[in-house]
């Protein structure tokens, strides 16, 4: 699998970013290898919260979250998706799919870093292959928050905002994922910021996985991926650990989800699910330290 490795120097100077970066080898699923990038912060023997960003970000949308988090003594993993941050990224579309985002995740976290009781954060993509994972190996994950994301099955027909952004990812000429991640958010990004979210990709040839992401959503019943996210919320229907869905009020993507959540999942049930006033689709960057603190909180009490 040909895949490129964005060279290190981009990720210098990153605003609010002093996280040293954390490398694991999984199979590529071809007889290679692929590097995949992580941030490892807090106390080693704290309890896990395992951030999972979406597209197409990559974890410096968390740094806002991580300081909060560390003080409240818990150990924050945040991992790059393949195709995103420092992580490689295969050059080949083909080269991705849903299954083996999944694959890729699970075999990094588990089978090198070996988390256990896990408390999952996820924000969009994050929840696709997060609460498959979930779903898959549900002994490895103590607790669950759901931040402006879902797990689609094709089974219900996406709603025009994805349609909207789909067709937009496959059509727009320049793909500039800084502006990308700063349509979807409610406050003004600074150009540092910006070029924070670029800074994974020198040019277009690092983009495949970011183009190829939203046409591998399930959007109809048959599509390869709908079985097994069906098979994942057999899980989740019936998961009685805790679940909490902190979604943002300004997600025009993922409104509804929450409910859909707190309706299906059992342990949803007599928690403090909030929705975080002033944030977009991406929330963490919004309204980050909002968000930390409801996670904070949750676990810890204070």
């Amino acid at each position: 699998m040909e895949a490129l490795r964005t060279p290190d120097e981009r990720f210098e100077s990153l605003p609010d970013f002093p996280f040293a970066p954390h490398y694991a080898e999984v199979p590529a699923g071809d007889g290679d290898n692929l590097r995949v990038h992580y941030l490892d912060e807090g106390p080693a023997d704290g309890p896990v919260v395992l951030l999972m960003h979406g597209e197409p970000s990559w974890s410096f949308l968390y740094r806002k979250m991580i300081p909060s988090l560390v003080a409240g003594g818990l150990r924050c993993v945040a991992p790059d998706l393949v195709g995103f941050g420092r992580s490689d990224k295969p050059v080949n579309r083909a080269d991705y799919t849903y299954a083996r985002h999944v694959e890729w995740m699970r075999a990094a976290l588990f089978d090198v870093l070996d988390l256990r009781a896990v408390t999952l954060v996820c924000q969009d993509w994050g929840g696709l292959i997060g609460l498959r994972l979930v779903g898959e190996n549900p002994d490895r994950f103590a607790r669950v928050v759901a931040a402006n994301t879902f797990l689609p099955t094709g089974d219900k027909p996406p709603g025009k905002a994805f349609l909207g952004w789909q067709r937009f990812s496959q059509t727009v000429d320049d793909f500039d994922v800084g502006v990308i991640v700063s349509m979807g958010c409610a406050s003004k990004l600074s150009d540092a910021v910006i070029a924070g979210y670029n800074a994974p990709f020198p040019d277009d040839r690092f983009k495949a996985g970011a183009r190829q992401f939203p046409m591998l959503v399930p959007s109809a019943p048959d599509d390869s991926a709908s079985e097994d996210n069906r098979k994942a919320w057999k899980t989740l229907r019936a998961w009685e650990k805790p679940f909490l869905t902190a979604f943002s009020d300004e997600d025009a993507i993922t409104r509804g989800a929450d409910l859909a959540f707190q309706r299906d999942v059992p342990g949803c049930a007599g928690q403090p699910h909030t929705t975080i006033v002033g944030g977009g689709h991406f929330l963490q960057e919004d309204q980050g330290e909002s968000l930390a603190q409801v996670v904070r909180s949750w676990l810890t009490g204070k």
